[in-house]
């Protein structure tokens, strides 16, 4: 698939961030144009190897800045930061950027993951301060 750079930042729900992270993969918008979801679509979710979930609506996962990267700062990504590819989801918190992925999943109902059912916000915006549902 094509291969492009990116730069953006990241936030966590325990309020931290990192600013102008150098990323690379392939873009959400190519691999929803290679899927074609049918118009009922309106949710992904994402499943890692470890069986953790999360999801977000199909509208967020259509942003330019939405990624599936392989590389963080010019170096492939370590398993620690969820090599050898993970979900990045800039605009919402990290939960939402799911490490290890091993699946993404077009549905036409919202499935909410691991933390969602915890009693974390099902949307996850750092700006509005979306931690908790």
């Amino acid at each position: 698939l094509p291969q492009t750079a990116s730069v953006s930042d990241m936030h966590c729900v325990t309020q931290w961030s990192r600013y102008d992270n150098h990323w690379q993969g392939v873009s959400a918008r190519d691999i929803i144009e290679r899927v074609r979801p049918q118009a009922e679509v309106k949710h992904v979710v994402f499943t890692a190897f470890d069986g953790y979930t999360t999801n977000i609506r199909l509208d967020q996962f259509d942003q330019p800045d939405v990624f599936l990267v392989h590389s963080w700062e010019g170096k492939p990504l370590s398993r620690a930061h969820g090599g050898p590819v993970r979900m990045l989801v800039p605009r919402l918190y990290l939960w939402k950027s799911a490490k290890w992925l091993r699946r993404i999943q077009f549905t036409i109902s919202d499935h909410p993951g691991f933390w969602e059912v915890r009693g974390y916000h099902n949307n996850g915006d750092p700006w509005t301060e979306e931690r908790y549902g």
